[in-house]
């Protein structure tokens, strides 16, 4: 498995994640969208540790920055 994502994407998805659980455990998310968020939260924080997007592949997308010749 090759990463595909750069460091901004990494940091910007486990700062979302850590906002749904902000929300999450204050009480000001709550019933079926604190269930999804919270979903979305763990694949956010799963994907910014490996570095890895599923989603990217089909996609043809990468975030990671390529190495200079």
């Amino acid at each position: 498995m090759k990463t595909n994502m750069g460091g901004i994407d990494r940091a910007l998805r486990l700062v979302l994640a850590a906002v749904v659980a902000v929300l999450y455990f204050t009480g000001q998310l709550t019933g079926t969208a604190a269930v999804v968020l919270g979903i979305l939260a763990v694949v956010f924080v799963l994907t910014s540790l490996v570095g890895f997007c599923p989603l990217y592949v089909p996609l043809g997308l990468s975030t990671k920055k390529k190495p200079r010749p």
